[in-house]
C-alpha cells in the first residue's frame, strides 16, 4: 500500500525555518525537505518513516510551504509563479478582543471565515501542484492531517485521482457545514470529535498522537536542568482556562514561558514577563529536558479528555510533566506514577511546590511516563493503528 501524508505547517515556523538557513528557499526539493525534517517539529517525517519500516512506501507533503512545494513543481517540468522570500508575507489576524468574542462560535463561522479569506487556503497553484505530486505518487491511501488548508472541497478532486482511500485527522471541534463524507474515515483524538462524525453517519475511530523515539538520537546531549517550572506552547482566545492557570503560576514560581505573545491577551496579564520567545522542534524539546517541572493544560474544547501533543512530547523526552486532570487519563498514563496530575490551580501550585522539592519522586515520575511512551504511545503503535483501519476499508471496497 502506497501512502501520502498531507500537513501543513505554522506559518511563524515555516518563517523561523527559513530565516536560519539563508538561502534554503532555493534548495532543491529533496534538500529543503530534508532541512524542514532534521527541525524535528510537528510530526516531520515520523508517520511515513514508520508506515515504510512496516513495508509501506510512504511520504509526506508539507501543502502551505510554497518554496518546498514550487521546487517540487520546477523539477516536475510545471511552471509555476516565484514564491515570496521568506518572512516577507506578514499573516493577518483578528484584533484581541475580537478573536476573544468569536472564539465560542469558530465551527459555525468557518466556512464564512473562508469565504472571505480569513481562513487558511491554498490558492490555485498550490492546488494544482498538490494534486500533481497525488498523481505522480499514486497513493492507495492519502491522509489529510490539515483539513483547513486540504478542505473538504479539494479532497473531492482528489478522490478522483486513482480513488485512494481517503482518511481525514482532526484534532479539535470540526468546522460545520462541511462535506464530510466524501471521506472514508475520520480519526481524533477526541472521542467527542469521533462522535461527532459518527453522528452524520460518517466512520470514525480514535487515534491518539504519539512519540517519535527516533528524536532522542537526533537531539544533542541532555542539558542541565535550570528551569524550575516551563509551558510550551500556544496562549490564545481557544486557552482560556490554561491562561487562568499559567496566571496563577506566575504569582508564585519563576515561570518560564515559550511561546508567542498573542494579540488576545490583556496588557495587564502577568504573564507577559514570563514570555521567552518560541522555540522549535529540538529546541523545544530541550526546554522540557531543562525544566524540573513543565505544565500541561489542554485546550478548552477538549472538555474532559485528554490526548494533546505535549503529553507525548515531554513524556517521550523523559521529562517531569505536570499535566491537568482528564477523565480517560488513566487509559494513557498512570496518574501520579507516570505523570503528575493537577485538577485546579491551587492544587497546581501545591503540586509544583511538592515536585520541586523532591528531586528522587520526580525523576521516579519521569522514569515511568518515558517508558509508558515507549511501550505504547510510539508513531509505531499509531501507524499499525491506521494501517488496520486501511485493511478494513479497503476489504469493503
Amino acid at each position: 500500500m502506497r501512502i501520502l501524508v498531507l500537513n501543513a505547517d505554522y506559518p511563524r515556523f515555516l518563517a523561523w525555518l527559513y530565516r536560519r538557513q539563508p538561502g534554503l528557499e532555493d534548495a532543491g526539493y529533496a534538500g529543503q525537505m530534508a532541512a524542514r525534517n532534521a527541525s524535528l517539529f510537528g510530526v516531520a517525517d515520523f508517520y511515513s518513516r514508520n508506515f515504510s519500516a512496516s513495508g509501506h512506501p510512504a511520504a509526506e507533503i508539507h501543502v502551505n510551504n510554497p518554496w518546498l512545494q514550487s521546487a517540487w513543481a520546477r523539477e516536475h517540468g510545471m511552471a509555476v509563479e516565484t514564491a515570496e522570500p521568506p518572512g516577507t508575507a506578514a499573516p493577518r489576524a483578528l484584533p484581541g478582543w475580537l478573536q476573544r468574542a468569536v472564539t465560542p462560535f469558530k465551527p459555525l463561522l468557518r466556512p464564512l471565515a473562508r469565504k472571505v479569506g480569513l481562513s487558511p487556503t491554498l490558492d490555485a497553484q498550490a492546488e494544482n501542484i498538490l494534486l500533481a505530486q497525488i498523481e505522480d505518487f499514486g497513493p492507495d491511501l492519502i491522509i489529510n492531517q490539515d483539513t483547513f488548508h486540504v478542505n473538504t472541497g479539494l479532497v473531492r478532486r482528489i478522490r478522483g485521482i486513482g480513488r485512494p482511500i481517503l482518511i481525514g485527522q482532526v484534532g479539535i471541534e470540526p468546522s460545520r457545514g462541511e462535506d464530510w463524507p466524501v471521506y472514508d474515515l475520520m480519526m481524533s483524538q477526541l472521542s467527542a470529535t469521533v462522535n461527532f462524525f459518527r453522528s452524520l453517519g460518517v466512520r470514525a475511530e480514535l487515534n491518539h498522537l504519539a512519540f517519535e523515539p527516533a528524536i532522542l538520537d537526533a537531539l544533542p546531549a541532555a542539558p542541565a536542568t535550570d528551569i524550575d517550572v516551563s509551558f510550551v506552547g500556544t496562549v490564545s482566545a481557544d486557552h482560556r482556562q490554561r491562561i487562568a492557570l499559567l496566571e496563577a503560576v506566575a504569582g508564585r514560581y519563576d515561570l518560564k514561558l515559550f511561546g508567542s505573545r498573542p494579540q488576545a491577551l490583556p496588557s495587564s496579564s502577568p504573564l507577559h514577563r514570563c514570555f521567552q520567545g518560541e522555540v522549535w522542534g529540538a529546541d523545544m524539546y530541550q526546554v522540557l529536558r531543562r525544566s524540573r517541572v513543565t505544565l500541561n493544560s489542554h485546550i478548552d474544547l477538549a472538555g474532559r479528555e485528554a490526548g494533546n501533543m505535549r503529553l507525548f512530547e515531554a513524556t517521550g523526552v523523559g521529562a517531569f510533566l505536570l499535566t491537568d486532570f482528564k477523565d480517560n487519563l488513566h487509559t494513557l498514563f498512570e496518574p501520579n506514577r507516570e505523570v503528575a496530575v493537577w485538577r485546579g490551580n491551587d492544587d497546581c501550585l501545591a503540586g509544583i511546590g511538592r515536585a520541586l522539592e523532591d528531586d528522587q519522586g520526580r525523576a521516579a515520575i519521569a522514569r515511568a511516563g518515558q517508558a509508558r511512551t515507549m511501550a505504547q504511545h510510539t508513531y509505531r503503535h499509531r501507524t499499525r493503528e491506521i494501517l488496520g483501519f486501511a485493511e478494513q476499508l479497503r476489504t469493503k471496497r
